[in-house]
């Protein structure tokens, strides 16, 4: 089994439904992580979601929509919500596509930085070739390929958020003291180890760093 990573928006930006795109805009309100979402057989959507903020604001959100039929918050700093609405064509269309082409999530989906969803789908590679046939022909979807390898199931979810190489610069700095107090070791210390200029070294280290903390503060 394989593992592919993507980026995902809507084309022409904005918001895949305009409740989400009230909850993102919202400054009292910042959206975490979906953990469940799910096309019901009545063509209504079911989600499961993390947040934190306002949850007043939330709801107060939620009641305005006329796109909610019901939904329900627990939690205090970090909180989640249950609730089911009405899809737009765009939401109804890619979860379908999501469905037809037999692709496993890889839960949680990230909200990224840019308001972009960061999904990871599970699979083979007959299933990601269909899947980027259908995502080719469809207008109302942006993507952009993240990464994409063999997926390990018991392995750190850490391990898929860098490539092999930068796995490599990592191991080598932290072997040779590099993030040790004092530090044992410089850049130029593990470029020698790894083949690599110090400053490439230095740029694979910081990728690591913004992507795992990202990861972590999320």
């Amino acid at each position: 089994m394989r593992y592919l990573t993507m980026s995902i928006e809507p084309s022409g930006g904005g918001a895949f439904h305009p409740l989400g795109g009230k909850l993102t805009d919202d400054p009292e309100i910042e959206r975490r992580a979906i953990h469940y979402v799910e096309l019901l057989s009545d063509d209504t959507v079911l989600l499961f979601a993390e947040a934190s903020g306002s949850q007043e604001r939330y709801r107060r959100i939620m009641e305005e929509s006329p796109h909610v039929i019901s939904y329900l918050t627990a939690g205090a700093d970090r909180w989640m919500a249950v609730s089911q609405f009405e899809p737009t064509e765009p939401v109804r269309r890619a979860l379908e596509l999501q469905r037809d082409s037999f692709l496993v999530v890889d839960t949680p989906i990230r909200f990224t930085s840019e308001d972009r969803l960061k999904v990871t789908y599970l699979g083979t590679d007959e299933t990601f070739k269909n899947l980027y046939a259908r995502v080719e022909e469809a207008e109302y979807v942006s993507v952009e390929i993240l990464e994409t390898g063999a997926y390990e199931a018991d392995g750190s979810s850490f391990t898929r958020l860098i490539t092999s190489r930068q796995e490599e610069v990592l191991e080598t700095a932290v072997d040779l003291g590099y993030y040790s107090e004092p530090r044992r070791a410089s850049l130029e210390d593990v470029s020698e180890v790894v083949g690599i200029a110090p400053g490439t070294v230095g740029e694979h280290l910081r990728k690591v760093e913004e992507r795992v903390f990202g990861e972590i503060v999320r």
